[in-house]
């Protein structure tokens, strides 16, 4: 019986928890594009600090809904 290699899987474990983790933060960035659109369209404030709470408010989001798998920002 032919034994099978010693292979090293932290490299395919580590590439598929961050495919993983960019799939599922893409409604988030989504949230974030339509909010800078809605901004340059004047449909709300322009402002940094607007921009700021929001941007900390949907990384908040992301790191409830998505636990481990949400992305370091």
């Amino acid at each position: 019986m032919k034994h099978l290699q010693d292979t090293d899987a932290t490299p395919l474990a580590e590439a598929f928890g961050k495919t993983t983790s960019l799939v599922l933060g893409q409604p988030f960035d989504a949230a974030r594009a339509f909010y800078a659109m809605a901004a340059r369209v004047g449909m709300i404030e322009n402002s940094l600090l607007g921009s700021a709470r929001f941007g900390h408010y949907i990384h908040s989001l992301e790191m409830l809904a998505l636990g481990p798998w949400a992305r370091q920002v």
